[in-house]
């Protein structure tokens, strides 16, 4: 009943919306122009004016495109087949493009990248394993995959994400997963990540966010206190010297380590994109004219280690030198020239 409210009620609403938009733009124009002055900021409104409009039209775009291909496919008979897989894949590269290359020439947002090449992995499947802190590093990233490590990514998201219609449709006929990260009793979702993570290619990227959620004060309280409920006082303590990163939840990494045998892990951390976590904090950081900084590790399978308990250590270990390397590398506010706090 959910999916159908999402894909009958709410994708023609953003149509619509859009429509609506497009037609109403002078009227916003000059509200947003009137608004910029005594704004802080430089044209903050009309920035974020045109890029939520960019995004708006990128998702209606998108939603008539993926009807137009559902038709085609003989009323989704064959939309899995590798066939409409391959242009789905497409459609996201093409999309992606789009709207990171505006969204980044309006928000003056300069992006850094650190670590191996893209084509230090040939023939090899992925393991991604990303920090999360912000909205827009998930997005972020998928683009660096797609345009930069030319991969095709199989991504486990949060199921609040399938509220977004076009990603709900889109992620439906492409390998991926939507996850709860407080699970009801009975659902096992380490056997989806894993199946998830089954059968990756040469060209693949299997893609988890370990932590399960964006970085905030409270929830990374929240998560050390869990530890302490499950009786883990040792990983408890070494969650709270992390101070810029969540205590990750190793079950769906460890899943997925097992379904990929013959992948290499990589593992990504980024600044730029901490502290929007509330429309508030949206609206005081973008446009952030930032420098972003995405630093990369590949990690060769034959030096990760066996065992359970010793595989959740070695993650313990890289994320705390994902929180020293947070620290070390605060963003640089391109507007000011003065690095970012």
């Amino acid at each position: 009943m959910t999916r159908l409210l999402r894909r009958v009620v709410l994708a023609p609403l953003v149509v619509l919306l859009t429509v609506l938009l497009w037609v109403t733009f002078p009227l916003w124009l000059i509200a947003a122009a009137a608004l910029s002055p005594v704004l802080p900021g430089r044209w903050r409104a009309l920035r974020l004016l045109w890029v939520f409009i960019l995004y708006l039209t990128c998702e209606a775009v998108l939603l008539v495109v993926l009807l137009g291909l559902w038709l085609a496919s003989g009323f989704g008979w064959r939309i899995r087949t590798p066939y409409f897989e391959g242009i789905h894949y497409d459609l996201v590269q093409g999309v992606t493009w789009v709207f990171f290359r505006e969204a980044r020439r309006v928000l003056r947002l300069r992006i850094v990248t650190d670590g191996p090449a893209p084509d230090a992995h040939p023939g090899i499947p992925l393991l991604v394993c990303c920090r999360h802190a912000g909205p827009g590093d998930s997005f972020t990233l998928i683009y660096a995959l797609m345009h930069w490590y030319s991969r095709e990514p199989r991504v486990v998201l949060k199921d609040t994400l399938a509220w977004d219609p076009a990603i709900d449709v889109l992620l439906s006929r492409i390998p991926a997963r939507f996850i709860s990260t407080n699970p009801g009793p009975g659902e096992d979702l380490e056997s989806h990540i894993a199946a998830l993570a089954s059968g990756l290619d040469e060209n693949d990227a299997f893609v988890i966010f370990p932590e399960g959620g964006n970085f905030t004060p409270a929830r990374r309280q929240r998560a050390i206190d869990r530890l302490r409920r499950l009786g883990m006082e040792r990983m408890a303590r070494r969650a709270e010297r992390m101070s810029n990163v969540l205590a990750p939840r190793p079950g769906g990494f460890l899943a997925a380590l097992d379904a990929a045998p013959d992948a290499d892990v990589v593992l990504v951390a980024h600044t730029g994109l901490d502290h929007l976590s509330t429309v508030a904090d949206l609206w005081r950081e973008l446009p952030m004219d930032k420098q972003i900084i995405m630093r990369w590790w590949q990690v060769p399978r034959a030096d990760i280690p066996e065992g359970r308990e010793a595989r959740i250590d070695w993650l313990y270990a890289w994320w705390e030198r994902i929180d020293t390397w947070v620290e070390q590398n605060r963003p640089e506010d391109l507007s000011s020239g003065r690095s970012g706090s």
